[in-house]
């Protein structure tokens, strides 16, 4: 609950000739504080409910709750802290139980959801206090890939039918039917099962035929990764591909940059690979299947898992060493540029989408300024915040004058990784920058503004060796690459389109097919 592991169940679900049993027992912690030494509830084969039992303690009483089905009507027993009552109410015959927080319940729902078409209404029964209707209003496939295996997911999108207002949520199921995970979004609740919870899981949001997992070795840990190719290259596995390595940004983010629902590098992977070229995505250090810690990262750390990846691809048969392009997404432009000034013979060219051309201090205050002039607080209030700020920005950058700093504060930002964020000057990197660049920036994104695409031109035209920089700015757009009404952070998750612009894949695409020579009768293949 609100992002914190509050406890765990234990369930079973069994079935014979009379019908189906659920059984669980578990504690959960504060704000719950649910311990259940006993649930069991029971349906016939046709899931009509038959009983439930619970014994348990919440909050430090007894609760028990007995709950019996006769004719139309679910009669409960219940005892409350210390107090003795008896419920009756009207319940359709086939009514799904429900019970607040004992999840093993959703075990049930989980297995009658197979049968059901979408649009489909079920009752659900808050035992002992509302029936209320449930809403199948979605079905969708996944994969998740555990360390164990790969899972053939669906995921099922209700609606429970409160009084107080619909209330979204998704239940996902295995090839059998099990609960893997219920969410509830609006109230931060999170329930998964244990073998899909672990780091190492992952949702796979978009896969090829040609998709290989791959487990990279950086600086004494594996970087987990997939490699896309194009489809036609299993006819030719000896032909040497050109690669590209996508660079992710800021933030716990996996190897398919996926936020809000928008699996950015999973789509830019399928696009690049139908052009022609081996992809490389991977999950950060420390995120999903990948070892290392990201706590104690800095940018320059990420930029040596960037070197880590090109050095495993000058290994690989099936990659053209003198084709390999560095793309870096927001502060993964930072390090792809790292990587590209370092490694001058590996790196072939650069591409830097909506990435800063100022420092990072300059961009953290630029972003906060932005949101103030949308606030309606009063001047002299957005001020002392854009004053806080730089105060936090130079006790990070000094380690003094935290004594006159919230706690709160300097935990979110005494960090290694923040503080070399702060100093990066991506203008001293770039004059180090030998290779061709491209530059993709979207016109409303406003985490990285358009102007940034111009200073970091105006930066790389100033290199020594100029092999060419080009850059386009493509109308439309946000942060995330894809169409935004307004392009601001808080619309992310509401966005209907979640396909990343076909206008930048295109640019991106005629960029490293004519720079990199790739035959054009590869695309789309």
């Amino acid at each position: 609950m609100q992002g914190a592991p509050i406890g765990t169940e234990q369930v079973s679900v069994s079935a014979n000739a009379d019908g189906w049993t659920i059984r669980a027992t578990g504690r959960l912690g504060i704000p719950v504080s649910l311990s259940t030494a006993r649930f069991e509830v029971q349906y016939d084969r046709d899931w009509k409910p038959k009983s439930l039992n619970i014994e348990a303690s919440l909050r430090g009483q007894p609760l028990l709750i007995a709950t019996r089905f006769v004719n139309g009507s679910a009669i409960s027993d219940i005892t409350q802290a210390g107090q003795q009552t008896q419920k009756i109410d009207a319940v359709a015959a086939d009514t799904v139980l429900l019970p607040n927080m004992f999840f093993g319940a959703y075990e049930a729902l989980a297995l009658r959801l197979a049968a059901v078409q979408p649009g489909t209404d079920l009752r659900a029964y808050v035992v002992p206090q509302v029936e209320v209707a449930l809403t199948l209003t979605g079905v969708s496939d996944e994969r998740i890939q555990t360390s164990a295996r790969t899972i053939e997911a669906k995921r099922y999108a209700i609606s429970f039918a409160n009084p107080g207002g619909a209330i979204p949520a998704e239940i996902w199921v295995d090839e059998h039917s099990r609960l893997l995970r219920f969410r509830v979004p609006a109230q931060s609740l999170e329930v998964a099962r244990d073998d899909v919870a672990s780091v190492s899981s992952r949702v796979e949001r978009l896969t090829r035929q040609t998709d290989q997992r791959v487990n990279i070795p950086a600086n004494g840990f594996n970087l987990a990764a997939t490699i896309s190719k194009p489809l036609d290259s299993q006819q030719n596995p000896a032909r040497r591909l050109p690669a590209v390595v996508l660079v992710p940004g800021s933030g716990p983010v996996d190897r398919d940059e996926t936020v809000a629902g928008i699996a950015v590098f999973a789509q830019l992977a399928n696009a690049i690979a139908d052009t022609g070229f081996l992809v490389v995505r991977y999950d950060k250090r420390g995120i999903g299947q990948s070892g290392g810690r990201d706590e104690s990262a800095t940018v320059q750390d990420f930029a040596e898992d960037v070197r880590a990846v090109l050095a495993y691809l000058s290994k690989r048969k099936d990659v053209d060493r003198a084709r390999m392009v560095v793309v870096g997404h927001s502060e993964g432009g930072f390090s792809g540029m790292l990587a590209a000034s370092q490694e001058k013979k590996k790196v072939a060219g650069l591409v830097l989408i909506a990435t800063p051309g100022t420092t990072g201090g300059e961009l953290v205050l630029e972003q906060q300024r932005h949101l103030l002039d949308r606030s309606n607080i009063p001047e002299d209030e957005k001020q002392n915040r854009v004053n806080l700020q730089v105060k936090i920005q130079t006790a990070v950058l000094t380690g003094t004058g935290w004594e006159s700093i919230p706690a709160a504060y300097r935990r979110q930002a005494d960090t290694p990784w923040f503080r070399s964020f702060l100093t990066f000057e991506p203008g001293r990197v770039v004059l180090k920058v030998s290779q061709p660049m491209l530059i993709l920036q979207g016109d409303r994104d406003r985490q990285v503004a358009v102007r940034h695409a111009q200073l970091l031109a105006d930066l790389a035209k100033q290199r020594k060796t100029n092999r060419g920089v080009d850059v386009v700015v493509i109308d439309g757009i946000n942060h995330l690459l894809v169409p935004a009404p307004s392009g601001e952070i808080e619309e992310y998750p509401t966005l209907p389109d979640k396909q990343v612009s076909a206008k930048l894949i295109d640019a991106l695409n005629f960029w490293l097919k004519g720079k990199f020579n790739v035959d054009p009768a590869h695309a789309g293949r």
